[in-house]
């Protein structure tokens, strides 16, 4: 009989794990059926038995292998019309690349928002087009158009406005553009109101009419499919001598970094969009991000963890703490100079944002805690704070989030009594969708978002309405999951000594990770905890060594403080089952294999 043929249909905790450091229990990813596909897939494609237990435990077929190991776009392009409103967005846009109109675009001040602008922005002026680029400022303006902006964009020349990331919910600022005859186009993926704002297109796959099947792309995703309408419209009118149209593939590593840093899920063209748009990035064909590779002080080729967890920290720094256009310009800087000093700036704004961060997530954390004490079944968090800055309170949320597993909203309080507040959610609970109920029914001025993040603000005195609010919309969903048991899906065990750089290298094969793609975790059985000691900012590092006395060098990121820190402290110098996710550490030069801890359990 053959050895899958033996495995059990429901997989069994490993290790015995049942209530980890975190409350998890610890399960393979691959019950029965997907152990026997790995082993299809291994056989039929010669794939490492590891890596192929991997692609089976994303939910890939054996016939589907190929196409998920190589994602590219001449495969997985669909035709942009297949977007509502798309027709009507490109010929708009090409009209004004024709007349050589000035063209004015609206972003938002996140990652998004400035690789967006980017994108586009830096297509049209290669078309000729004279291109104003408005990012507003998080706290004057807050997210979106605003009457003031498109007033202000209008009297400067602007014939065409291009909101990007933003504009679907936009019906007072959108209302006027039109009564000052200017022109709107709107590339959004936001969740879409009932009723839409008057535009000549609105292009957003999660509008309701909308049957494409592509909400899962953001806004750069949505402006990359555009160019692609935009190039398709102006050679059908292409005249002798016209200069030739722009390399759309060479704005990849934005849409890459767009991608990543939205967390958007990466499946079918995401997938595509990353893996490629990395080998851009890693041409340091743009200054911009060469320059912020190098403040950053990045080591070696750029990956996809590193969009999100490096780069894309930096570019919205200037949108929460400082000048919100800077991430923007600087995607579009081709002075290398230019470039370095706006690099920079931003990796200075990054740090400061991290101790600013710091303090409002310990405060955050003390105040969800006592609430929770008071009400252990509370389906979500409403915090707020006079003394947090407006742009931090989203990352606040998702510390206290990551911590106590559950949806939360954090507000950042004004003098007049209203507060402006972001979100962030867990997976089955659709925070976007709470919110805009909230704006229907008073309790909140402004807001709207996606089913992970949202944004909102209330007028003053209107936080305790929101909460009740929030709690009404969510209970039922927060409920349903109450109940169902913490799980920590392990991909494979492994030892000490067969985490090498060579095996992380052919695990990439199957990247890239990130929401939806869930990066390979693997268990470390029995492995004796040495050298424990804190690093930066609340990390843990740590050596595990197995019995055969090979060694591992691990790292437990913000775990000081906290039920992860806690359990390694108690492992010291002894032994714990020990699960992560491996990567290459470059630092000081040479590879070496290390592991970024996610979770501990005792033997």
């Amino acid at each position: 009989m053959p050895e899958s043929a033996s495995l059990p249909d429901v997989p069994r905790p490993l290790f015995g794990v049942t209530d980890s450091a975190l409350g998890r229990s610890w399960v393979e990813r691959l019950d029965r059926t997907g152990a026997l596909m790995a082993n299809a897939i291994a056989q039929t494609h010669g794939l490492p038995d590891l890596l192929a237990r991997v692609v089976a435990g994303r939910g890939v077929s054996v016939q589907n292998a190929p196409g998920f190991l190589q994602p590219r776009l001449r495969d997985l392009m669909p035709d942009p019309n297949v977007l509502t409103d798309m027709p009507a967005a490109a010929a708009r846009i090409a009209e004004a690349v024709r007349r050589r109109e000035p063209v004015a675009i609206f972003g938002d001040y996140d990652v998004d928002g400035a690789c967006s602008a980017a994108l586009l922005s830096e297509y049209l002026r290669a078309c000729g087009c004279a291109v104003a680029v408005h990012i507003p400022d998080r706290i004057t303006e807050g997210y979106g158009p605003n009457v003031t902006a498109v007033r202000q964009l209008a009297a400067d020349g602007a014939r065409l406005l291009v909101t990007v990331d933003c504009g679907t919910a936009g019906h007072e600022p959108l209302a006027e553009a039109a009564r000052l005859g200017l022109h709107v186009v709107v590339l959004d993926h936001h969740g879409a109101p009932d009723e839409l704002p008057p535009a000549v297109a609105i292009v957003n796959p999660n509008r309701q009419d909308d049957l494409s099947g592509l909400g899962h792309l953001c806004a750069a995703g949505i402006v990359f499919l555009t160019l692609v309408a935009l190039a398709r419209e102006l050679r059908r009118g292409e005249r002798p001598g016209d200069p030739p149209q722009p390399d759309l593939l060479a704005g990849l590593d934005l849409v890459a970094l767009a991608t990543v840093a939205d967390v958007v899920p990466l499946t079918g063209l995401n997938r595509a969009f990353v893996r490629q748009g990395v080998a851009v990035m890693r041409t340091r064909g743009r200054p911009g991000l060469a320059a912020l590779m190098d403040v950053s002080r990045l080591a070696g080729a750029p990956e996809a963890w590193h969009l999100g967890f490096v780069l894309g920290p930096r570019i919205n720094a200037g949108g929460r703490i400082g000048d919100a256009s800077l991430g923007a310009r600087l995607l579009v800087e081709s002075d290398q100079i230019a470039a370095t000093t706006m690099a920079e700036t931003l990796d200075r704004l990054n740090a400061e944002r991290q101790q600013i961060e710091r303090a409002a997530v310990m405060e955050a954390e003390a105040v969800a805690g006592m609430l929770l004490a008071d009400n252990p079944d509370l389906p979500a968090f409403v915090l707020a704070s006079p003394d947090w800055h407006p742009g931090i309170v989203g990352l606040v949320a998702a510390r206290v989030k990551e911590r106590y597993g559950r949806p939360v909203f954090a507000f950042a309080g004004k003098p007049d009594g209203s507060a402006t507040g972001s979100g962030r959610s867990i997976p089955g609970v659709d925070l976007g969708r709470a919110v805009r109920a909230a704006v229907t029914c008073g309790h909140a001025v402004k807001g709207g978002g996606h089913a992970m993040a949202a944004g909102a603000t209330v007028g003053p005195d209107g936080l305790e309405r929101f909460r009740a609010c929030l709690e009404r919309e969510l209970g039922a969903a927060v409920g349903a999951l109450a109940g169902a048991p913490d799980v920590l899906h392990v991909d494979g065990v492994l030892s000490a000594g067969g985490a090498s750089v060579e095996l992380v290298q052919a695990l990439a094969e199957a990247g890239p990770f990130g929401s939806g793609q869930p990066e390979p975790c693997f268990a470390f059985g029995r492995h004796r905890v040495c050298d424990l000691r804190e690093i930066g900012a609340g990390h843990l590092r740590v050596t595990l060594k197995s019995g055969d006395g090979a060694s591992l060098k691990a790292v437990a990121f913000r775990a000081v403080g906290q039920p992860l820190g806690a359990a390694l402290q108690q492992a010291r110098d002894g032994e714990a089952h020990v699960a992560g996710t491996l990567t290459i550490d470059r630092w000081g030069g040479g590879e070496r294999a290390e592991l970024r801890i996610c979770d501990v359990a005792a033997p």
